[in-house]
């Protein structure tokens, strides 16, 4: 692409969808990057984001809520959100921090955000306990990444363990 690793590593840790979940495997295992300056780069990208969805998401989903073909968005928007507010509203502070510290899909640095905004939370609490928990969730996936195959075996274990847990459980979907 041209563009030197580093900047591809704290792009991928910008974007919602890769966060730094996506940016440590790609700078570690693929791009060869030391792990201590890939985490430092995906953890600054990961965090960039924070304060301004923090400072303008509600803002601008209120906006986007005027326009009648963007009201489903937004209230998607909301609903996920809302899906995920059950360990910040049960355990609060360290809630939102291990809802972005684990790991898992749907996790990270903006659902953490999402929900702050969702719930009304502290701004400067909010940015501080989701700071915490994407340094948490670097050192994990940094882990993770070290171990090799090792570790994306573990990973999958886990992962297909709470999948397959989510599916026994779950109320809503039958089997």
């Amino acid at each position: 692409m041209g563009l030197p690793p580093e900047l591809l590593v704290f792009l991928a840790a910008v974007l919602p969808v890769s966060e730094l979940r996506g940016a440590l495997p790609l700078a570690i295992n693929v791009l060869g990057i030391p792990w201590y300056w890939a985490y430092l780069i995906a953890l600054a990208g990961n965090l960039l984001p924070i304060p301004v969805i923090l400072v303008l998401l509600e803002k601008v989903l209120n906006l986007l809520e005027r326009f009648s073909f963007m009201r489903g968005f937004t209230r998607w928007i909301y609903a996920l959100g809302q899906r995920r507010s059950t360990p910040v509203e049960k355990y609060k502070r360290i809630g939102l921090m291990m809802l972005v510290a684990v790991p898992l899909p749907v996790t990270g640095a903006w659902t953490g955000s999402l929900v702050a905004v969702v719930l009304g939370l502290n701004y400067k609490e909010a940015l501080i306990y989701i700071s915490l928990g994407v340094a948490i969730a670097g050192v994990i996936v940094t882990s993770l990444c070290l171990l090799g195959w090792f570790g994306a075996i573990l990973a999958g274990g886990v992962l297909g363990g709470i999948g397959v847990y989510r599916i026994i459980h779950s109320k809503n979907r039958p089997l």
